[in-house]
This record gives structure tokens, sequence and C-alpha cells, in this order.
């Protein structure tokens, strides 16, 4: 079978990682939105890289960890509430060069879950209206969501 160019890309990107390039980062995100349309952003508390940014909640995936698994789990620790993976509808992606790392995050949107979101873990929850999100510093990956997601709300 002939190798076509997106394959030929995935494996220049995979020779250039395995060469001492950027590691990958898998992290989902998740917009939460409420049934007056707004949409829950969280500000990174003191302590962590990127403090004081604000981002969609979410998380790193486990190894061998789908995105809707990692957004399940991410969303009871640190928010106390319940999603099932039938309520999570994929948006769009980001994907980032940080100094470090490669990230690479789905954004999914989720309009029904079981409790009410609680900050767990030290961070700020805000509930935004899509046309004011544009006015909260965000980590450069999650930056160019807001347009889309802006669009589709």
């Amino acid at each position: 079978m002939p190798i076509t160019g997106l394959d030929r890309a995935c494996l220049e990107a995979e020779e250039r990682a395995q060469a001492g390039g950027l590691p990958l980062l898998l992290v989902a995100a998740v917009a939460l939105i409420d049934i007056d349309g707004r949409v829950l952003l969280a500000e990174r508390p003191e302590g962590k890289a990127m403090a004081g940014l604000w981002e969609f909640p979410g998380g790193k995936l486990g190894i061998g960890e789908t995105p809707e698994a990692a957004l399940i789990r991410e969303s009871k620790e640190e928010l106390g509430i319940d999603i099932t993976q039938s309520c999570l509808a994929p948006l769009f992606f980001a994907s980032h060069a940080y100094e470090d790392f490669h990230l690479l995050m789905p954004l999914f949107a989720c309009r029904v879950w079981q409790g009410t979101p609680t900050p767990l873990e030290g961070q700020v929850l805000k509930w935004v209206r899509p046309y004011d999100m544009g006015g909260y510093e965000m980590p450069p990956a999650d930056a160019p969501l807001v347009a889309l997601l802006q669009d589709f709300l």
C-alpha cells in the first residue's frame, strides 16, 4: 500500500520525536455550558505552571486512558461533578508547542452533569458569557479555542 502525504508527515513527526524533539503531552479539556449559555473557566492556582491564567477544566490523560475517560475522572477530582461519556461532544482541538513539550488537547462540550461544580483543587471558578471569554488571560494553547467556541455557541 503506498504511503500518503499524511502518513509520511506522521512518520516524519514520529522520527523527529524519537530524535530528541519535544515530548507529546495529551490533555483533554471540557467547556461546561450551563442553562444560561455560560462557560465554566478555572483559574490556575498558585504553585502550578501558568498560575493565574484561566483555562477550560480538564487534565492529562493517564496511560491507556481515553480523552472522555480522563474528563470524567478529572471532573470528579477537580470539580466534584459526575459526567457521563454520552454527554461529552467533541468540538475542537489545540496543538501547541511549549518550550518543553508539545500539547495536543481536544476540547469537548458538555451541557449535562450531576452536581454543582466546586473548586476542589484550590482553583477559582467563574461562569463566563462566551462573548466575555476574550477578556480572560489564558494559556497559549487554550486562547485560540475561545473564538471557535464563541462562533459555535
